[in-house]
């Protein structure tokens, strides 16, 4: 019988195969790059939740299912939108599409404060995850810090890391967290230490409402996947659909599941506060695995995976200040931004952009003494203001093209935001971020009317993307 020729496109033959291995390999490269941030989170928020609820582990899987639910409502809401907006999208893309090129500053103000944020996030629980094995080096907790944001920084200007890098880096994470939890639901090494602060907060449905939005850092994650897919040229409407919302489903499933597993091995093995040199998780995998080769692996690739989000923050960041300076209107329009803030070298990176958010990150890191838990205060805030424009957006749309059911999606959507921003500034501390914001998407504005109103404002975050480059978006 004759061979099939290679060039024959009929299922089941070769250039079939490779075609649906190659289609796998991007969307697993993808979702598994861009999940790294949400799925770092896991290093700081179970343990920022425990901290709101007193130190109480009663309501610990309480506040930690309800995050879950809010993320959950927000994923639904991006599957619609990367339904509407195949060729990418977001929060600055749909406020644009709704309510003009003008409501796109906002949500674009929002991840600018959100990408420094995750940069000094990311330091600085990498720092407290080296700290935690190594306690000798805690005195010198913020020069950590500091050189570690100094140090991807650095890395960043030789070019955007391959999605293959940042996926091999969270599948990893996950790999060795699946040993950890199983080990420490099955055969526990430890239940409890004397070291360990149990706190005894108030055990109330209160207490959990005032907890949860500390713990919503991972749902940072749901944003990027939706601009991201803008990149992913080499498919069509149906496969950037498809790979946007599997992306964001994944991360809901895999970083959702991590972080109750992680509660409930805590609750079960009486983990309760760590002392001031450890962390939450550090405790509940030693508490699993004891204090050997394993309990290093989970460390390591809990530090190596916090900086590379760190990583996917600079170049995200980075790439939305040079869409901003290059020019609206595909390059030809007048630029919101100095342009020199675009200028890149021959790596493609955009070095003006990298130390514009390393000088800021650096202040943050300092500003809170290179403590994750004085930054989680801060955290998520923006971006959930970015959720609330999107889904506005989306509510509006559906409204005019009168789709109740759709529309009650939106709505719920609406509420939950409105809801969990509404919560967390009772706490004052996001107040910070959301004037940050606004002063940021002011400025904007300004010189977008100055510029002429160009169009093609909410395309720049496109250039946020994922925070991973653009190289290796242009083939399989």
């Amino acid at each position: 019988m004759a061979a099939v020729p290679e060039s024959n496109p009929v299922s089941g033959s070769p250039v079939a195969a490779r075609r649906a291995f190659s289609r796998t390999a991007l969307l697993v490269a993808f979702a598994f790059a861009l999940m790294g941030d949400p799925v770092s989170s896991v290093a700081y928020s179970i343990q920022a939740a425990l901290r709101a609820l007193g130190g109480n582990p009663a309501l610990l899987l309480p506040t930690v299912a309800v995050v879950v639910g809010v993320v959950a409502v927000v994923v639904l809401n991006y599957h619609l939108l990367i339904g509407r907006f195949p060729r990418g999208a977001g929060a600055a893309v749909a406020a644009a599409a709704a309510f003009g090129e003008g409501w796109a500053f906002l949500p674009l103000g929002c991840l600018m404060v959100d990408f420094a944020l995750t940069i000094a996030m990311s330091v600085s629980a990498g720092a407290s995850a080296i700290i935690a094995y190594l306690p000798g080096l805690a005195p010198a907790r913020i020069p950590l810090a500091i050189g570690l944001t100094l140090g991807v920084a650095g890395l960043t200007w030789f070019g955007h890391g391959g999605r293959a890098f940042f996926a091999t880096m969270t599948l990893g994470f996950l790999a060795v967290a699946a040993v950890v939890i199983s080990h420490g639901f099955l055969d526990p090494v430890s239940r409890g230490h004397p070291l360990l602060v149990h706190g005894t907060g108030a055990a109330s449905p209160l207490a959990v409402v005032l907890a949860y939005p500390v713990a919503m850092a991972w749902a940072t994650g749901i944003e990027a996947p939706s601009a991201a897919i803008a990149q992913l040229g080499q498919l069509d409407d149906k496969g950037r659909r498809l790979v946007g919302r599997v992306t964001i489903w994944l991360v809901l499933g895999c970083v959702g599941s991590l972080t109750l597993a992680l509660s409930a091995l805590a609750v079960r093995l009486h983990v309760g506060l760590p002392p001031a040199n450890s962390t939450l998780v550090a405790l509940v995998a030693r508490a699993a695995v004891g204090s050997g080769l394993l309990f290093a692996a989970f460390q390591s690739a809990s530090a190596l995976l916090l900086l590379a989000a760190a990583n996917s923050g600079f170049n995200a960041g980075s790439g939305l200040l040079k869409a901003l300076a290059a020019g609206l209107e595909d390059g030809r329009g007048a630029a919101l931004l100095p342009r020199w803030l675009g200028r890149t070298n021959r790596h493609h990176t955009p070095y003006v952009g990298v130390g514009a958010f390393l000088a800021v990150s650096v202040a943050l890191v300092a500003a809170a003494r290179g403590r994750a838990q004085i930054l989680v205060l801060y955290y998520a805030v923006a971006v959930f203001a970015a959720f609330l424009f999107g889904m506005l957006a989306m509510a509006g749309q559906s409204r005019r093209e009168r789709r109740p059911l759709i529309l009650a999606v939106n709505v719920l959507g609406v509420v939950v935001a409105a809801l969990t921003l509404l919560v967390d500034v009772t706490r004052v501390y996001p107040i910070a971020p959301l004037l940050a914001s606004c002063a940021i998407a002011g400025l904007l504005h300004t010189r977008w009317v100055r510029a002429g109103r160009p169009g093609g404002v909410s395309a720049a975050e496109y250039e946020a993307g994922p925070g991973i480059g653009d190289a290796d978006a242009a083939g399989e």
